[in-house]
């Protein structure tokens, strides 16, 4: 049997949307991976039945090469969002050594949307009218049937116009003042595998130079890729992110050419706007993008500044091989681990030699030379910090209208602990690019290191609202600030959900392990500091007062002590 990603269903009271990568109970709504989603749908469709590890490898990821642990980190990550518990299933059961089974009946009866309500022609309205009316006996018993209806249309508008004032009103203000867009993942059609970083590599430039544009609201790159390999329709995007229009394509490389279509859509009616197709010499694919971005702002008739037509017409390069290793160092660097960092700066060192103006390929290499540091990945620590610097200055020196070579310059100088030259340069990278969720991400971190929770907690809200879709990162944000200001079940909640989803990241458990303790949580704490002990032997009391980059010597204080009291050599 086939999976069906676009069949939504009821899991108890849980709604389980694939389409929207979302489950949702009263007023929570959850966002799932694509692949926990795609594996909670398979199981759905085997419900009773006991899926293999190997089925769900074969059937979910499609052969690709994964680790052993792949499948049982997806299974937690639906544990924990469906409040579930492995010694005493509700929903998902292991079968030791046969597999997992899922041990309630999904309901696939249609979902009563709460969002109709406002709509006085659907059907769930005029099935609350006719309820209404059925029932006019309770009512007082000297209206008239003409007045009860009407009254229940007034009431039903009023709801209407409620949601219509707080649409208009507050954080969604931005929404309805410019459009906005999601570019989803451009579609790999070669037949070679390696050609999916190129495919990716383009999705994101083309992201990066439009959130340069102030006219246009740019959701981020974590959002755009939670919708890759699957098909949902623009309609369903623009609903569920409240975006205007969607851009997709497809890239074809083959021999010297290339083929690449793009078709920007109207999320409200799900008809093209614009479409073109090229057909091409392979080197000239950085043309063919910039011809897609300027078919994009004549379609949307969005007016440029100067800096913005100067910021549309920068190329970082124009060297097809040195665009390659950049991309698969970047692919090697999502993986975090010491084996996959070293290798990430190889990839770098080989863009830079085939590019030696490549500002980005600079800046990349320092943030992972940065990382490296940071994690205890390298035996001259301070050697690799003093690198990274060079390198980032380098990278903003040769190319100073990539908002990224700022944002790897601001991230070395917070790695320095040097608070306001992070600040003030990852400002820039924001002026330039105004919807560069990242940069405001960075920003809410280094004030999260200053001990400026709150304002912190405000910088992240706003980076949230370009990637609903954020990346882990963001919640080690909130994990500081909840930390700093002694909300440990906030912060706990916050870091257990980064832990699942990044639980080698050395950060994530030290703020936890720390929150544990601050919320008398003492066995959890050694648990985790334990299993930090055994991940990354170098992590010490001293290895963390030395490089953790807090401002307030009274608040790393506190977290040393926190982490010496869970159990932390020193």
């Amino acid at each position: 049997m086939q999976t069906n990603d676009n069949k939504c269903f009821y899991l108890n009271d849980w709604w389980v949307c694939p389409p929207e990568g979302s489950l949702v109970r009263d007023d929570k709504t959850i966002h799932l991976e694509p692949k926990a989603m795609e594996v909670l749908a398979y199981l759905a469709l085997h419900a009773g039945e006991v899926v293999s590890r190997e089925e769900l490898e074969r059937e979910v990821w499609r052969g690709a090469v994964v680790g052993y642990d792949a499948v049982t980190n997806t299974i937690i990550k639906l544990r924990k969002a469906l409040q579930d518990n492995s010694r005493n299933p509700r929903f998902i059961a292991t079968v030791p050594k046969k597999g997992y089974q899922l041990i309630v009946t999904p309901d696939f009866r249609q979902q009563e949307s709460q969002s109709e309500f406002a709509d006085l022609s659907s059907p769930v309205t005029l099935s609350l009218i006719d309820r209404i009316m059925a029932n006019k006996h309770h009512a007082a018993g000297i209206w008239q049937n003409i007045n009860f209806k009407i009254t229940a249309l007034v009431l039903l508008l009023a709801v209407s116009m409620v949601t219509i004032s707080l649409l208009l009103s507050g954080e969604n203000t931005d929404r309805i003042k410019v459009p906005a867009i999601i570019v989803l993942p451009f579609v790999n059609l070669s037949d070679e595998p390696g050609q999916e970083t190129f495919a990716d590599g383009i999705t994101e430039d083309i992201i990066t130079d439009l959130s340069r544009l102030s006219s246009l609201f740019v959701l981020a790159t974590n959002t755009s890729f939670s919708y890759k390999g699957k098909q949902v329709l623009p309609k369903h995007i623009g609903k569920e992110l409240n975006v205007n229009y969607v851009l997709k394509g497809s890239i074809r490389p083959f021999g010297d050419k290339v083929r690449m279509t793009a078709q920007l859509i109207d999320a409200s009616t799900g008809f093209n706007v614009w479409a073109e197709r090229y057909d091409r010499d392979l080197n000239e694919i950085f043309s063919v993008q910039d011809e897609v971005l300027q078919s994009i702002v004549n379609a949307l008739a969005v007016t440029l500044s100067s800096q913005e037509k100067q910021g549309l017409a920068h190329r970082t390069t124009n060297s097809l091989v040195a665009y390659d290793y950049f991309q698969e160092g970047q692919r090697l660097f999502k993986i975090t681990t010491d084996e996959s960092n070293e290798k990430a700066q190889e990839m770098y060192r080989k863009a830079i030699e085939n590019d030696p103006s490549y500002g980005r390929a600079y800046g990349a290499l320092a943030i992972v030379l940065s990382v490296a540091y940071r994690q205890s990945w390298t035996a001259s620590p301070l050697e690799s910090l003093d690198r990274a610097l060079v390198l980032a200055k380098k990278a903003v020196e040769l190319d100073s209208s990539a908002p990224q070579t700022y944002w790897a310059l601001s991230f070395i100088r917070l790695a320095r602990k040097e608070f306001k030259e992070a600040k003030n340069i990852i400002s820039k990278a924001i002026a330039i690019a105004p919807n560069y969720a990242d940069g405001y991400g960075l920003l809410a971190i280094i004030n999260a290191y200053e001990s400026n929770a709150e304002l912190a907690i405000e910088l992240n809200d706003k980076a949230l609202k370009l990637n609903p879709y954020y990346s882990y990162e963001y919640l080690i944000t909130y994990g500081i600030a909840y930390y700093y200001l002694k909300n440990y079940d906030k912060a706990i909640e916050v870091l257990e959900r980064a832990h699942i989803r990044n639980i080698n990241h050395i950060n994530i458990k030290l703020i936890l392990a720390g929150s544990y303790i601050g919320a008398g949580q003492q066995e959890e704490a050694e648990w985790l500091v334990s299993e930090l002990a055994l991940i990354n032997p170098a992590t010490t009391i001293s290895s963390v007062k030395n490089t953790i980059p807090f401002s307030d010597e009274n608040f790393k204080n506190r977290l040393l002590v926190d982490l010496k009291k869970a159990g932390m050599k020193n």
